[in-house]
């Protein structure tokens, strides 16, 4: 995809003012939040499976929590979990200017993989992961064992900045990266799509 016409493609939806701070104060804090083109994916995805239980792996500064409670129905409520209080409190900041009410997110500060097996059995509708690359496989098996039927996982960055497609970059993100989506593709249980948004949104839909 060329530069403008990414350009247009990340621009087709603008962001409010409420996403942007939010956005500045990720940046602010060194943790890059999801671009609006895949912003605008989860919010889709959230409004399409009308997801009323959803899983963040990595909140950030609450841009991501931002589209996909965007999507979700009013009951939906969103758990978020992230191992660094200034990111979570970032994103409290960003649900009251938003107007969320406080009862639709349950944010949870912790290792995600420590988190993680605490939560319910294919109860959530959707697991999206934004978190430590390098963890992402493991991710990806917590995230498909929480997921009910026809539920989604999506991870993002999947392209890692271009580096995936290149044999030379052996880095342990990258690998985590080229590892999580091979994984994903080889799943008999997902079906899977990579969205060129950004830097990659890696989708799978939970079958059977």
């Amino acid at each position: 995809m060329d530069a403008p016409t990414r350009e247009y493609v990340e621009r087709y939806l603008p962001e409010d003012a409420v996403i942007a701070a939010a956005r500045a104060r990720g940046v602010e804090l060194g943790c890059v939040p999801i671009g609006s083109g895949g912003g605008a994916a989860l919010r889709f995805l959230a409004a399409a499976l009308q997801a009323k239980a959803v899983v963040e792996i990595g909140t950030g500064a609450g841009v991501g929590a931002l589209y996909l409670l965007g999507g979700m129905p009013a009951a939906g409520v969103l758990t978020s979990i992230d191992v660094a209080p200034e990111h979570q409190r970032a994103a409290r900041v960003a649900f009251a200017e938003a107007g969320i009410a406080v009862s639709r997110t349950r944010l949870i500060m912790g290792q995600a993989l420590e988190v993680l097996p605490r939560l319910t059995d294919g109860a959530y509708d959707l697991v999206f992961v934004d978190a430590a690359k390098s963890e992402y496989p493991k991710y990806l098996a917590e995230g498909v064992r929480l997921l009910r039927p026809g539920g989604v996982i999506a991870f993002d960055n999947v392209l890692w900045h271009g580096r995936v497609v290149d044999p030379a970059h052996r880095d342990p993100d990258t690998t985590a990266m080229r590892d999580v989506a091979r994984a994903v593709r080889e799943d008999d249980r997902l079906v899977p799509v990579i969205l060129p948004l950004g830097d990659g949104l890696l989708v799978a839909a939970k079958v059977g």
